[in-house]
């Protein structure tokens, strides 16, 4: 029994797939190519906008941080996970479950946090499109950037050192593929009922605070483009903040659904999809909204693809 107790306080297993046993080279293979298109797609929109003069401006430096979250934020998760679903050992040592949380925590409240501040970008571009580049100047642009990883850092690391002095013993059978906040904290040994209090304080602020400053200025975005004049004008209104609106749909549905749901809803079947939604799929498809329903994107990708090729021409 003591020994037991101490694996359980050195180590973890993470279930993750296991119970899907005769799926898991197709779920290794999916996933890959999941990885593979998000870091591939995050890499190309970097590049792109620091090779695009057209799109240096301030929605594509925001642009540039969430792209460069995303690909930390995803490969804070995935390659674990791929390389469990290859293995019969799905060991976790304590050190490195609480460095993946802290990774994984500190990235997914910046990117809330992140998200704010591109509303706060439309906000300014669409309501006081004369005063835009003077409010949102380089300075501006660097500062709100920095708040959103300080409070990410910040707080998360607090939290994150707070939940590993708890101690843990009996099972240690992470019901989860990754070291996410809710199933840890269901493994330790002592009442947690002022943790979990915590835990939901810091969603409903933290969480909950840049979404309610990002429901606040589309309210204001809102009611300035329906006073324009023409319907060509609020459509063009419109489609330079339809991309960040689906980011946000989908980043925050499954955050909010995940953190503030009630704890008797929670399984750990709905936990895994559910954090698949925000762990692999929201990475992916953040490269493919900005570049399929962006026109300045796509017609820099276009000017860049030309420009490399008649190089080529050139040279031959």
């Amino acid at each position: 029994m003591g020994e037991e107790n101490q694996t359980s306080l050195n180590e973890f297993i993470l279930v993750g797939f296991s119970h899907l046993a005769e799926l898991q080279i197709l779920l290794f293979l999916l996933f890959l190519v999941i990885y593979l298109v998000t870091i591939i797609g995050n890499v190309l929109i970097i590049l792109l906008v620091k090779y695009s003069h057209s799109l240096q401006t301030p929605m594509y430096f925001f642009l540039v941080n969430l792209s460069f979250l995303e690909i930390c934020y995803t490969t804070s998760v995935v390659p674990q996970m791929l390389i469990h679903l290859l293995t019969e050992h799905k060991t976790i040592s304590k050190a490195g479950c609480a460095a993946q949380m802290y990774v994984f925590t500190i990235l997914g409240l910046t990117e809330c946090c992140l998200l704010a501040a591109m509303a706060y970008d439309r906000y300014v571009a669409i309501c006081s499109p004369l005063h835009y580049t003077v409010i949102m100047n380089r300075q501006v642009c660097s500062q709100l950037a920095a708040a959103s990883w300080i409070t990410g850092i910040t707080v998360e690391e607090t939290q994150t050192t707070w939940i590993f002095s708890l101690p843990f013993c009996g099972s240690n059978h992470i019901q989860h593929f990754f070291c996410d906040i809710p199933p840890l904290v269901k493994l330790a040994c002592t009442d947690t009922f002022k943790n979990e209090i915590v835990i939901l304080a810091v969603s409903v602020l933290f969480i909950m605070g840049p979404f309610l400053l990002i429901i606040l200025s589309y309210i204001q975005i809102g009611y300035t483009i329906l006073k324009l004049p023409s319907a060509e004008g609020r459509r063009k209104a419109f489609s330079t903040c339809s991309s960040h609106l689906m980011v946000v749909t989908v980043f925050y549905g499954t955050a909010l659904f995940t953190y503030l749901r009630p704890k008797s809803s929670h399984t750990p079947g709905s936990d895994k999809m559910i954090a698949l939604m925000y762990t692999v799929v929201t990475p992916v498809l953040n490269p493919i909204i900005y570049t399929l329903r962006n026109k300045e994107v796509k017609g820099a990708f276009k000017k860049t693809m030309v420009r490399i090729f008649s190089t080529q021409s050139s040279k031959m």
